[in-house]
């Protein structure tokens, strides 16, 4: 700029010249996981419902993973807004009332938060498990799982050959791991692990299946217990883990709930500088502050 001449904003014009100035932004981690699927009650004499699948799963926190063995995803840059946080719920569990017919279980709802949309767990059912972030187990008799989300869940497991109390549902897929087969155990898949909070925890199990012989455990991560003669347990809470499923002879059983799924955020609170945030449940950890969000609501960078 010669000697003289002034600025302003926009083009250079008669004599001025126009410089802009992007707006700040903050870089923001995330970690969003949707409510887990319903497990499936047993619906016939002798019959296993399969697992719920877990939420879906998706991080792009350093280091870590997404669901389905994806790497971490790509953090968001924030400028000056509100944004929402919304957490998913669990699917129902299934049952099946002798007098009124199937009561089927639910998928769980999704999970989001600026852009990034996690998908609900895929439920349990009287045939094949239900797609979903990580999908549902199938029921024995030889019914296949569901499928898992690309880069957010597994698929889940297949039922075991006939509808005979020896043979078990599938499990429910996890974040991290397919659900089990009902011939290799029936075993929820296992969830993944992320240090965003204070102290690394395990989300996103898939729930056991229903088995007439053994209690199929739920993935690490709050997958419910799959059961044999009684209820599926449900998810934990504010993991997305899948309900498990049960079996059942004359007696009405019921599957297990999905657990809710969770948003959390982090940044460096270096460098939110000049911001005011609020929003959810803060803490810090290092050089981090995290906002957790285990219900829905909304972060506001001002």
């Amino acid at each position: 700029m010669r000697f003289g001449e002034r600025t302003r904003s926009g083009t250079k014009v008669s004599g001025w010249t126009q410089r802009t100035t992007a707006a700040p932004t903050l870089s923001v981690e995330y970690l969003v996981i949707a409510g887990g699927g319903g497990g499936m009650g047993g619906f016939a004499t002798d019959a296993a419902g399969g697992g719920g699948g877990a939420g879906g799963y998706r991080s792009s926190v350093s280091g870590e993973n997404s669901g389905g063995g994806a790497s971490a995803e790509s953090a968001l840059l924030l400028a000056k807004g509100s944004y929402a946080a919304v957490v998913g719920a669990g699917g129902s569990g299934g049952t099946y009332s002798f007098a009124a017919g199937n009561i089927t279980a639910k998928n769980g709802s999704d999970s989001g938060f600026a852009g990034i949309v996690s998908t609900g767990g895929g439920r349990a059912s009287t045939d094949s498990g239900y797609s979903g972030g990580s999908g549902g187990g199938g029921t024995n008799g030889g019914q296949n799982g569901g499928s898992g989300t690309a880069s957010q869940g597994y698929a889940g497991g297949n039922g075991q050959g006939n509808y005979s109390a020896s043979d078990r549902a599938g499990g429910g897929g996890g974040a991290g791991a397919a659900g089990q087969n009902g011939s290799a155990g029936a075993a929820g898949g296992n969830g993944v692990s992320s240090s965003i909070t204070v102290s690394a925890t395990t989300r996103g199990g898939g729930g056991g299946g229903g088995s007439g012989n053994s209690t199929p455990s739920g993935g690490t991560g709050g997958g419910g217990n799959g059961a044999n003669s009684g209820n599926g347990s449900s998810g934990s809470v504010n993991t997305g883990g899948g309900g498990g499923g049960s079996y059942t002879n004359t007696t009405q059983r019921n599957g297990g709930n999905g657990g809710s799924g969770v948003v959390i955020v982090r940044y460096l609170t270096s460098a939110a500088a000049g911001f005011t945030i609020t929003g959810g449940t803060t803490s810090t950890s290092g050089s981090y502050s995290i906002h957790t969000f285990d219900t829905s609501g909304v972060l506001v960078i001002a």
